[in-house]
């Protein structure tokens, strides 16, 4: 018989059978239907919103170029986040693991590859918009397609590899952590968070930041000489922008994907800057984690839909006109793209 103090909430066993069972985290009835809503609404949303994304680059032939390329490569990894990382968190709210020992250490190493390769693929486009920008000359020679299909295969098979090497450990003793059955829990010692934080971090962010920067410079002086030549080249007419308004997008496209990664990243990493062991069963790292997946829902949002082709092809997606043959939104589709450029 089990006894408990009055004001003691009652915690179920995982596997009620076993007397080493781990115990079923205990919440309010109304934070967990709210943490279940929240979180589901969040999955949903990621995965529809890079399916969107997925679809319209691989239908349209006249998405298909470099940079267009690299989002997708970026959609497929956010994707697969929301398809199969986060469903298998919101079960792991509870505090029991019920698919096993082999699933367990399948699910932190795809845990651990899918945002790496996010977070490569948002390098690889920071480069590509530097290169389109400050050296738009050039840029069709330096940027090919074959070029771009072999930087994404390096940046998804450093990932995996990489990652193999930081849960080298994990990957062969599982269950080394695990205080009780039913527990699923991966814990990476400070030396080798820090070191994952340099390269999947700080390195990252370095590399974005300063390459965005320059971008920024180069927008502006690039706006300004615009501003005052327009009235002597008249292909600038016909693109005329205001240095004004050119400052501000770039200020703003930068502060966004600055801000936003520094958001989902920063409280994930912490432990490792820090100096701490970090462990998935911690709460503040379960919070560091949704974040981190929470990225995966906004990178579509900032790197596709910001250009106004993406939000014409989602339409017709969405309204089922993808299924019928459309000429005249192809061209137009064509045009856009090309004018934009």
């Amino acid at each position: 018989m089990i006894y408990r103090k009055v004001n003691e909430p009652f915690t179920e066993l995982c596997f009620p059978q076993m007397n080493t069972s781990c115990r079923k985290k205990f919440q309010h009835y109304a934070t967990n239907v709210f943490l279940y809503i929240l979180l589901s609404s969040i999955t949903v949303l990621t995965v529809c919103l890079n399916l969107l994304v997925i679809i319209s680059i691989s239908h349209f032939r006249q998405l298909h170029t470099s940079t267009n390329l690299l989002l997708l490569s970026l959609a497929v990894s956010d994707f697969l986040v929301g398809l199969l990382l986060m469903p298998v968190q919101i079960l792991l709210k509870e505090g029991c693991w019920v698919l096993g020992s082999l699933t367990c250490r399948l699910f932190y190493y795809v845990s651990f590859v899918l945002p790496s390769a996010s977070v490569g693929n948002m390098v690889l486009i920071s480069v590509d918009r530097y290169v389109a920008i400050c050296d738009p000359l050039h840029y069709s020679t330096k940027v090919t397609l074959n070029r771009v299909k072999v930087s994404v295969g390096l940046c998804w098979a450093c990932s995996v590899l990489y990652n193999g090497v930081i849960l080298n450990v994990f990957l062969k003793h599982p269950d080394r952590y695990n205080s009780c059955y039913g527990e699923c829990v991966a814990v990476i010692n400070f030396l080798t968070g820090a070191l994952d934080g340099v390269l999947t971090f700080i390195g990252p962010i370095s590399v974005i930041i300063t390459l965005y920067m320059k971008v920024f410079v180069v927008a502006v002086s690039q706006a300004r000489a615009l501003r005052s030549h327009t009235a002597a080249v008249k292909v600038q007419n016909s693109v005329h922008v205001s240095a004004n308004k050119s400052e501000r997008k770039a200020a703003r496209t930068l502060g966004v994907v600055v801000v936003v990664f520094l958001i989902c990243f920063c409280p994930y990493f912490y432990p490792s800057i820090a100096g701490q062991d970090v462990s998935s069963n911690v709460e503040f790292s379960v919070f560091g984690i949704w974040l981190v997946c929470s990225n995966s829902c906004l990178n579509p949002l900032i790197y596709a839909f910001f250009y106004p082709w993406f939000r014409k092809c989602i339409r017709q997606i969405v309204t089922l006109q993808i299924l019928h043959s459309n000429k005249d939104f192809l061209l137009l589709l064509h045009a856009r793209i090309k004018y934009e450029k």
